[in-house]
């Protein structure tokens, strides 16, 4: 089965790792196929960025996401650059700590930023929560393989923290009675 993912923030909340991270594990260890792109430049530190990923279970012929069916948005400016247009049918997660609109379609509403913060003493792995909500919420791959991809990621040194960032993220969706069966 095909989904496009869509992912956008802002510059330096490591949207394009998060995209790069949930590829991997599709192809790595759900024996999937991926492909992800990216959209950086002036967006680069502090404007709306985007990367996108395809994963489905046959080889993908074309690379660009026409029509995202799942959106994770970090940003007010990310959410009305690259998710305000979300068709019905969609699903997004989205950082209640930094983005106030609300999208026509079904909705999961996670304080990454702040619960990277506050619980886990570091924002920077607000993207690792954000992917665990991701998993949790759509069950778009195992959360096995998400975390393997994480740990093969993330710098020497921080993979206890983004373990934990990950698990942080699907317990806050599992709380709110969404998960995935």
């Amino acid at each position: 089965m095909r989904h496009e993912i869509r992912f956008s923030g802002f510059g330096g909340q490591g949207i394009i790792l998060s995209a790069v991270i949930l590829g991997r594990a599709a192809v790595m260890y759900d024996n999937k196929h991926a492909v992800q792109t990216q959209v950086y430049g002036p967006e680069a530190r502090g404007g709306a960025s985007m990367s996108a990923v395809i994963i489905d279970d046959e080889p993908i012929l074309y690379p660009k996401v026409t029509t995202p069916g799942i959106y994770v948005i970090m940003s007010q400016e990310g959410f009305e650059k690259y998710g305000a247009g979300a068709q019905k049918n969609a699903v997004m997660v989205l950082d209640s700590s930094l983005v106030h609109s609300r999208p026509d379609c079904t909705c999961y509403e996670i304080p990454a930023t702040r619960e990277a913060k506050e619980t886990l003493g570091r924002d920077i792995v607000a993207n690792i929560v954000m992917l665990g909500a991701l998993v949790a919420a759509t069950g778009i791959v195992s959360e096995s393989a998400l975390e393997k991809a994480i740990l093969d990621s993330v710098p020497k040194g921080t993979e206890a923290l983004n373990a934990k960032a990950m698990k942080r993220g699907i317990e806050l969706v599992a709380a709110a009675g969404k998960a995935q069966p």
